[in-house]
């Protein structure tokens, strides 16, 4: 860490049961004080335990916490009469005065309603973490002795944070916004070829806090149950990672290659769910995401490089993808809690398995035949195909959708 006449790292507590809002605070904070020492809570009780063991430096809870809410958690630090008083931001999504005026008398230092206004966060960060004018700026953590490339790839395959981000978010959402505040509609059309920015969206939607209803497969579904406000955020927070895009010219090549190939596998499969009467969005989105774990690779691979490991050129690259690509798409599935039908359909994307096949699942595995083909070859032997017999699409059609 390089730092100028600065304190200590600040001890941040942050308590938000949310998994993506949590996240979302952890990645705002870090980007004002990046050597930050965070310890993260999923409800009150964690975090009144965390704050009788550490003397931290600033505090941030949220108000609809389990267990212990997080008034109750403002009023057990304010009775410890801790002097100077702690720096305790509450958030909340009760905006109404009662609420307020409930919680004045606990002296927080912020009352912030959510969803969050990222800029007025910041600031608020900034006026407690730092002093005026002050920076800090932290170095790319290097690697331990001896640390290979594949036990790199296996250990960071449970903790990626995901793909790199194939689109502009800064000019999506000022593209999306307008008098009225910002338009879903304008905001889907400008982010839905970002497997990365799909995928989070989708998992946010299905997230405790927001799981009412059947399970969210699309994007469109996500955004209207996430917001505007949240959507933004979580959008917005996506860029403030540390590796946001990739800016190696080897693997951004090879992003290129998987996100075109994402891109064709989408547009076939939403092309032919439109010819069966199918669902086409969640056809599209099941085609959007299913190189989402090579594309988080390659950010691993730029993560090696920046922390000082060494990369051939594309032979080591490719071999790294074959080995490990469908392993990191399954984990983040996995751990991302896609919906399962939404998995079901990325997975007959690679292959169809023993016993019924829906034909949503038929559509996929034919869409990434097309996607996969190459100038020179044609429909002829797709024709032959299980697929294609089972949801009876012959030859003209195929070079029909081949033209488009």
């Amino acid at each position: 860490m390089t730092v100028v006449d600065l304190p200590a790292a600040p001890r941040v507590l942050i308590a938000e049961a949310d998994p993506w809002s949590r996240d979302l605070l952890k990645q705002v904070l870090l980007n004002v004080r990046c050597d930050a020492r965070l310890d993260l809570c999923t409800d009150g009780q964690q975090a009144m335990d965390k704050l009788a063991e550490i003397p931290y430096d600033l505090v941030i809870v949220d108000w609809e916490l389990p267990c212990v809410d997080g008034l109750n958690v403002l009023r057990n630090v304010r009775q410890r009469k801790r002097n100077p008083p702690l720096p305790f931001i509450l958030m909340s999504s009760r905006n109404d005065s009662a609420s307020v005026r409930e919680a004045l008398p606990m002296a927080p230092t912020a009352y912030l309603t959510k969803p969050l206004n990222m800029e007025n966060l910041t600031r608020r960060l900034q006026g407690l973490l730092l002093n005026a004018g002050e920076e800090v700026s932290c170095e790319v953590p290097t690697l331990a002795p001896g640390m290979t490339l594949s036990v790199y790839l296996e250990h960071r395959r449970e903790l990626t944070d995901g793909a790199p981000l194939m689109t502009d978010v800064q000019v999506a959402v000022q593209r999306s916004l307008n008098p009225g505040g910002l338009d879903l509609k304008r905001l889907e059309d400008e982010v839905r070829t970002d497997p990365q920015i799909t995928a989070v969206l989708i998992a946010a939607a299905n997230s405790a806090g927001h799981h009412i209803g059947d399970p969210v497969q699309t994007l469109s579904q996500a955004l209207h149950r996430l917001g505007s406000g949240q959507s933004m955020n979580l959008i917005l927070g996506l860029a403030l990672k540390r590796s946001p895009r990739l800016d190696d010219p080897l693997l951004a090549d090879y992003a290129q290659r998987y996100w075109e190939l994402s891109l064709h596998t989408a547009e076939y499969a939403r092309t032919l769910a439109r010819l069966l009467d199918l669902e086409q969005e969640r056809c599209y989105c099941a085609g959007m995401l299913h190189r989402l774990g090579d594309l988080a690779l390659l950010g691993c691979l730029q993560e090696w490089k920046q922390a000082g490991g060494e990369l051939d050129e594309w032979e080591e690259v490719g071999d790294a993808l074959a080995v490990f690509g469908a392993g990191y798409g399954s984990a983040l599935r996995t751990r991302w809690r896609l919906p399962l039908e939404l998995r079901e359909l990325i997975a007959a994307v690679y292959q169809l398995g023993g016993g019924v096949y829906s034909r949503e699942a038929l559509v996929m595995n034919m869409a990434a035949q097309l996607a996969r083909l190459t100038e020179h070859e044609g429909v002829e032997v797709l024709a032959k195909s299980r697929a294609a017999r089972l949801l009876k699409i012959g030859l003209p059609e195929l070079m029909r959708l081949r033209k488009k």
